[in-house]
């Protein structure tokens, strides 16, 4: 009854606040009406036991400031190079979700990839450009910053919404795209953990509760095969309060995947372009069944469903999706 009672006056609170309760519910983020009090048991737990592993040899890393948020970038390949694959990871992940593949493409092209805001280690504040619209602002300064005209986007879950967004307000500088486990989200109603984090207060209390273990619990339950410890550990590295808070944001944006999937596609199918989808057939949190859904955006797009393989297919099976984008990227890039 005692909880009950407290997140009926949160509700109520929230419904009635100043400003958007949809994005500013009043607890857990901004120090709530508890004054942080909410969520500091997983503050206190939360810590850094893997940080920055090394970079691959050709890679090189720095801090670039766009839109007033600081974030690094990796970089490999002619750095000078008006053409370049661009990286866009998903939630929650970062630029190093990419080391192997960077590195790869490096060796025939420019390949940057870089954090997106509040998340990895990008700046996370209060009030960041976490929209889908604000998202695709970044990019799109974050490639005038790195001097980029023409982009050939390797793309991954969240990051499937953002690079689109991007390229269906800049259409004629999408050179070509690779989409891995996401993409245009056409009759997509979104994952339950999605559906929880839409949902104000539901969404705030799932954060302030997520630890280390049930983290790591969940996402390897969810997963076909073990994902690597290092890699899952490092996404909890970056997962503190702000980026959660971030990622709060930026789901509420989407109030429609479908809508959005639908108007995206409608700008990029007007331009035909090389596209290759890449799905693990596991994948529990967006279907394999949207893999074809894709030629909607991208009519010729090559379709790879990979057998067994999860949400994070270049984690599950790094062979066999490098063998898939390296020699696509080398038959677009500069062609």
């Amino acid at each position: 009854m005692a909880v009950a009672g407290a997140l009926a006056v949160l509700v109520a609170a929230s419904a009635t606040a100043a400003g958007d309760p949809l994005h500013d519910s009043l607890i857990y983020c901004d120090e709530g009406v508890d004054g942080g009090a909410t969520g500091a048991v997983t503050d206190a737990e939360h810590n850094v036991i893997v940080g920055d592993l090394p970079l691959p040899a050709n890679v090189q890393r720095f801090r670039a400031t766009v839109d007033g948020i600081s974030t690094p970038v990796m970089e490999a390949g002619p750095p000078d190079a008006q053409e370049a694959v661009v990286f866009i990871h998903g939630n929650p992940g970062s630029s190093r979700d990419f080391d192997q593949l960077v590195s790869a493409t490096g060796a025939f092209a420019r390949a940057v990839a870089f954090d997106m805001p509040g998340l990895g280690h990008a700046d996370d504040p209060s009030g960041g450009p976490y929209t889908t619209d604000g998202a695709a602002k970044f990019i799109d300064d974050m490639l005038a910053r790195l001097g980029i005209q023409q982009a050939d986007m390797v793309l991954h879950d969240f990051g499937g919404p953002w690079g689109l967004q991007w390229a269906s307000q800049h259409p004629d500088r999408l050179k070509s795209v690779v989409l891995v486990d996401t993409g245009v989200l056409i009759g997509y109603p979104g994952h339950p953990s999605a559906l929880e984090w839409h949902t104000p207060i539901i969404g705030e209390l799932s954060m302030a509760t997520t630890t280390r273990q049930t983290f790591n619990a969940f996402l390897q339950a969810q997963n076909p095969k073990p994902l690597p410890w290092a890699f899952v550990n490092r996404m909890y590295d970056d997962y503190d309060r702000s980026t959660r808070c971030a990622d709060l944001h930026y789901y509420r944006d989407i109030s429609n995947p479908d809508t959005l999937g639908r108007e995206q596609a409608a700008v990029l199918r007007q331009r035909p372009r090389p596209a290759l989808v890449i799905w693990g057939q596991e994948d529990p949190y967006i279907p394999f069944t949207l893999a074809d859904t894709q030629k909607q955006a991208f009519p010729d797009a090559e379709v790879h469903v990979l057998p067994w393989a999860g949400h994070w297919p270049f984690v599950d099976y790094p062979d066999q999706v490098r063998n898939l984008v390296v020699p696509f990227l080398r038959g677009v890039v500069g062609g």
